[in-house]
């Protein structure tokens, strides 16, 4: 049994703000934790960059494919009707939003 088995991943494209635009100080490497922001609530789901290498950081200002993994019980109770491709997302540290993104795949 994998781990993956205890999560369901989305395929997204998120651009990451930079500072000027109010984003974060540094980018994001794989495994960043912002929180997942749409219809008003604030959800954990993990970010990882299938086409970057794991010790290479995701530079803010440019759009990045990302998985986002939810645990596989929070995605059927919560997400799974919710969740659908083309809707739109933010990435938030707080209260702070620091990406802006759309789903690509479920």
């Amino acid at each position: 049994m994998s781990i993956l088995d205890d999560y369901h991943e989305i395929e997204t494209e998120i651009r990451y703000l930079t500072t000027a635009e109010g984003g974060r100080s540094k980018g994001v490497w794989s495994g960043y934790r912002g929180q997942f922001y749409y219809e008003d609530e604030d959800f954990d789901g993990s970010q990882f960059f299938p086409d970057i290498a794991d010790d290479e950081m995701v530079e803010l200002g440019t759009s990045v494919r990302a998985l986002v993994r939810f645990l596989r019980e929070r995605w059927e109770d919560v997400h799974a009707a919710r969740i659908t491709i083309g809707m739109p997302f933010e990435i938030r540290e707080g209260a702070r939003t620091v990406g802006r993104g759309v789903v690509v795949n479920v």
